[in-house]
C-alpha cells in the first residue's frame, strides 16, 4: 500500500515539474493590443506603422481595426475585443461624448484604455497621446497671416473646410487656432465654411463656394482629404495665382503640391503620426507592466511651407522611406 502512494506522488511531483518546466520554457503569456483607427489615409496609415513597429519591439500581438468613420461600427469592434478579452485598447475615438459607454464596458473589464488623437470627456484613458489641436491651426495660420500681410496688405476672403460632424472637437480646435491668427488683421474676413473632409467631397464642396463666393481668395482645410479637395478645385476652376490654399496635415500628395509649380498650396502643418502610433502602443505596454504613464502626451506638429522647399523634400524623403521599409 505504502509503495503505491510512493509511486502516486512520485508521478504527481513529475507531473507538476513537467508543467512548471514547460510553462517556463514557454514563457509569459504574449500581451495583445488592439489598435483602432477610424479612417483609411496616409496619416492613419503611419499610425498603424508606428503601432507595428512598436508591437514587434515589445513583443506584443497588435489586432488592427478601422471603424471607417462609423459610430455604430466603432461600438461593434470594442465590443468584439471585449468578448475576445484583449489586454488593451489603442483608439482614436469618433466623438468625446459618443464613444463613452463602449470604452467604459472595456474599462470594467479590466482593458487598458489608451486614446490617440482624440479622446473621450470621462476619465476613462490611462493616456491620450495627441498632437495640439488648436496649434496644428494655429501654425498654419501664423503662415497665412504672413503670406495675406505681404501679398495683399492684410486683406483676405477666406472659406473654410471643415469636419465638425466627424470628429467635432478636433475639428473645432483646429479650426479656432487657424482662425484666431488670420482674423487679428481687420482687413480678413471668413466668407464660408463647410464641412468636407474626403478629397472627393471636398472638391465640389470647395468648388460650390468659389461659385458662391468669388471674392474668396484664401482656402483653408482642417485634415489631408480637405486639403487635398481644395488644391484640386482651385486647380478645376483656373484659379491658381489668385487664391492660394492652406491646410493641415502632411503626406506626400501635399509635399508634392507644396513643390508644384502651380503656386496653390502655400503650407500645411502636418502631425507626426509614426510617432503617435509608436507612443500609443509602448505607452500601452508601459501600463500592462505596471509602470507609471504620462496621463496626457502632447507631440508637436510640423510647419511645411511653399519658401522652404528643402524642409519639404526632407519631409517626403523622410516619409516615401517608412513606407518603403513597412512590411505589413
Amino acid at each position: 500500500m505504502m509503495s503505491h502512494r510512493v509511486v502516486l506522488t512520485s508521478v504527481l511531483i513529475l507531473g507538476m515539474c513537467w508543467l512548471g518546466c514547460r510553462q517556463s520554457s514557454e514563457g509569459p503569456r504574449q500581451r495583445t493590443i488592439a489598435g483602432i483607427v477610424f479612417q483609411e489615409d496616409q496619416f492613419f496609415r503611419l499610425v498603424l506603422f508606428g503601432m507595428r513597429d512598436a508591437a514587434a519591439k515589445e513583443g506584443v500581438q497588435l489586432l488592427e481595426a478601422n471603424s471607417a468613420g462609423r459610430p455604430d461600427k466603432e461600438i461593434q469592434l470594442v465590443n468584439t475585443y471585449i468578448a475576445q478579452g484583449v489586454d488593451a485598447i489603442v483608439i482614436s475615438p469618433l466623438s468625446a461624448t459618443a464613444s463613452v459607454s463602449a470604452l467604459e464596458r472595456a474599462r470594467s473589464k479590466g482593458i487598458a484604455v489608451i486614446t490617440y488623437n482624440t479622446t473621450v470627456e470621462r476619465d476613462i484613458p490611462l493616456a491620450y497621446i495627441e498632437s495640439d489641436q488648436k496649434e496644428l491651426g494655429a501654425s498654419t495660420g501664423r503662415a497665412a497671416r504672413a503670406y495675406i500681410e505681404r501679398h495683399w496688405g492684410g486683406k483676405a476672403t477666406v472659406a473654410l473646410l471643415a469636419f465638425d460632424s466627424q470628429a467635432p472637437e478636433q475639428s473645432r480646435a483646429r479650426s479656432e487656432g487657424f482662425t484666431g491668427e488670420i482674423l487679428s488683421l481687420p482687413g480678413v474676413r471668413i466668407a464660408a465654411r463647410q464641412d468636407a473632409w474626403l478629397a472627393e467631397q471636398a472638391v465640389k464642396k470647395a468648388g460650390d463656394i468659389l461659385t458662391a463666393n468669388p471674392d474668396v481668395n484664401v482656402l483653408w482645410a482642417a485634415n489631408e482629404g480637405g486639403t487635398v479637395g481644395a488644391v484640386m478645385a482651385v486647380k478645376n476652376s483656373r484659379s491658381a495665382g489668385r487664391i492660394v490654399v492652406f491646410g493641415t496635415d502632411a503626406g506626400e500628395q501635399l509635399a508634392d503640391f507644396l513643390l508644384a509649380d502651380d503656386g496653390i498650396l502655400q503650407a500645411v502643418t502636418g502631425q507626426e503620426p509614426f510617432a503617435i502610433g509608436t507612443r500609443s502602443v509602448t505607452t500601452a505596454v508601459k501600463a500592462l507592466t505596471g509602470e507609471a504613464v504620462a496621463k496626457r502626451v502632447s507631440l508637436p506638429g510640423r510647419l511645411l511651407t511653399r519658401e522652404h522647399q528643402d524642409d519639404v523634400r526632407r519631409f517626403k524623403e523622410e516619409l516615401q522611406k517608412m513606407l518603403k521599409s513597412d512590411t505589413p
